[in-house]
């Protein structure tokens, strides 16, 4: 498998961990409504507006709360998307904006509560829907505006009156979007590195864990076949006490792009540890898993590392173990797959061994 081979597959079981993400995301932007609501409560109480003022608000509290109860916990979405978030802060702005209508319009002190609404785009919905919403907000100020007339709204003295009451809300949106991506781009590379081998660049046991966890589990589901590879470089020892231990993280990586080499997209390989990688190759029986086997032994066997003028060549042994023959569960099959690997040792090496009860 190619290194964009190893890039789709980690696409591929990562739906899981963005929906994880989204759900957190989630979490927030319901704090967020809670929030809105508090302070407009707050507002009735101490600020006292007219009767028929504090009718509307409160119809607007109504509505607006049963909006957020009924879309957030009647589970009429069964998992979290930014489609979502984004109706959800679209019925913000409008619950906004009905609330300011009756509470002073643009001089109600309650008119910076449509930050709530960028910091809540910014943070989830990226600069292009940002943008959206801080237009809309645009379009909010001129309707709230008093005593604007069509004529005047294209006149220098108002689109900058204009400008210099959005110019603070722009400047949250970008601020906050240029955090959000600086600090995803953080967790993802974090994620990363936690679940890539610093040295061949592969999935560590980690990394490999959370893809072979989904993997399996469809195959169980689906009762479909799938093997799991277990390969020892043969020589590594006698190679590090030889040439130093350059020489062995340079053969290990070899070995790395070998096996890599000869896998599909949907196969996941990881190193396993010191000399030893790992390989899930779903939707694959016993047949198929040897011949995929033995040309990663083929690869390793022609391939040579040239170090400091010498030119050094090594061989593999791989075990493999095949759900459903070899076992129930990925703990049994990677036991079974070790056995093997290590009868392929006992046997010369250079070699596949398939386990056998």
């Amino acid at each position: 498998m190619s290194r964009n081979g190893q890039e789709r597959a980690s696409g591929s079981g990562g739906l899981s961990i963005a929906q994880e993400e989204l759900r957190g995301i989630s979490r927030t932007v319901a704090e967020i409504e809670w929030l809105l609501l508090v302070l407009v409560l707050l507002y009735q109480f101490f600020e006292g507006p007219s009767p028929d003022d504090r009718v509307a608000i409160s119809m607007a509290l109504f509505f607006y709360a049963a909006f957020v109860m009924s879309f957030r916990y009647a589970n009429f979405y069964k998992s979290e998307s930014r489609l979502k978030i984004a109706i959800e802060t679209f019925a913000m702005l409008v619950f906004i904006t009905w609330v300011l209508w009756f509470t002073g319009k643009l001089t109600s002190p309650l008119v910076n509560t449509y930050l709530l609404v960028i910091i809540t785009s910014a943070l989830t919905l990226g600069k292009l829907v940002t943008m959206l919403e801080m237009g809309l907000i645009a379009a909010c100020f001129v309707l709230l505006g008093e005593n604007t007339q069509a004529g005047s709204m294209f006149s220098p003295a108002y689109l900058g009156g204009l400008a210099g009451q959005l110019a603070p809300m722009l400047l949250v949106a970008y601020i906050t979007t240029m955090f959000s991506a600086d600090i995803r781009f953080g967790l993802n590379r974090a994620r990363l590195l936690a679940e890539t081998d610093e040295l061949t660049g592969l999935y560590n046991m980690r990394g490999f864990t959370i893809m072979v966890d989904r993997l399996f589990a469809q195959a169980v589901r689906y009762n479909r076949p799938a093997t799991l590879l277990m390969i020892d470089s043969d020589n590594l020892k006698a190679v590090n006490d030889a040439y130093g231990h350059e020489a062995g993280n340079r053969l290990l990586r070899l070995v790395a792009d070998c096996i890599a080499g000869e896998l599909r997209h949907t196969d996941v390989l990881a190193r396993y540890g010191g000399d030893e990688f790992v390989v899930l190759l779903p939707e694959t029986a016993a047949d198929r898993a040897t011949e995929v086997a033995q040309r990663i032994l083929q690869a390793v066997a022609s391939a040579t590392l040239d170090y400091e003028g010498r030119h050094i060549q090594t061989s593999v042994s791989i075990g493999l173990a095949c759900y459903p023959e070899d076992g129930r569960s990925m703990d049994a099959i990677q036991a079974r797959a070790d056995r093997a690997m290590y009868q392929a040792k006992k046997q010369g090496r250079n070699r596949v061994v398939r386990f056998a009860a």
